[in-house]
């Protein structure tokens, strides 16, 4: 059950620093949480509520509101499959059934060497992709019973780059220097917003 460590905690005070509000950094701080650990801690909640002065309640209800936000540990892998209608009619629940027997968990399973959590999952907007499989938030659209067991064996080979363990959202880290950013000013240290005070009023241009 971890805090940041050092190199985290320096992107974490970054990112706090693009947003005039710092309760502002909070979905971005869960993700970094979830990234270093794999699921977003008790200790990572605790943590970002210091960094951007608010409670570990508050910052708890946003963590559960979201779906993407595990709260407990999962596989190096979460396997979702949607069983949403177009999904559905065009062979998911066949193919979830078969992804069972493949990996050997029901959905919300883990199996016992820690590599793939199965899950069944609503929509995943991908309708005329049908059926549709994400692994760690990455599309695999179309997917036939032999197709995903030629994904699931690519996983264990590790010969899938394009797919990193749960909990990284980029492979690339935003990062904008200081003199790029667009001025972030609270808005109580401001009578006038300042995308309004960057631009003359129509009185002034008529």
């Amino acid at each position: 059950m971890s805090r940041f460590n050092a190199t985290n905690l320096a992107i974490a005070e970054e990112i706090i620093s693009r947003y005039p509000v710092k309760k502002s950094a909070t979905i971005p701080l869960l993700h970094l949480a979830q990234e270093q650990e794999g699921y977003v801690t008790d200790a990572a909640i605790e943590h970002i509520a210091e960094l951007v002065d608010c409670t570990a309640a508050e910052i708890l209800g946003t963590c559960t509101f979201y779906e993407m936000f595990k709260r407990k540990p999962v596989g190096k892998y979460l396997v979702n499959i949607c069983t949403n209608i177009s999904c559905q009619l065009l062979g998911a629940e066949e193919l979830l059934h078969h992804a069972e027997h493949k990996l050997g968990v029901r959905p919300g399973g883990t199996t016992a060497d820690g590599t793939f959590t199965l899950e069944d999952v609503e929509c995943l907007a991908a309708c005329t992709e049908a059926p549709c499989v994400q692994v760690n938030y990455r599309y695999f659209h179309k997917v036939s019973h032999s197709e995903f067991d030629t994904l699931i064996a690519d996983l264990k080979a590790g010969n899938r780059t394009e797919v990193p363990a749960h909990g990284t959202l980029a492979k690339v880290r935003q990062h904008i220097p200081a003199d790029r950013r667009a001025g972030n000013v609270a808005p109580t240290d401001s009578d006038v917003p300042v995308w309004l005070a960057r631009n003359p009023s129509s009185e002034a241009t008529s």
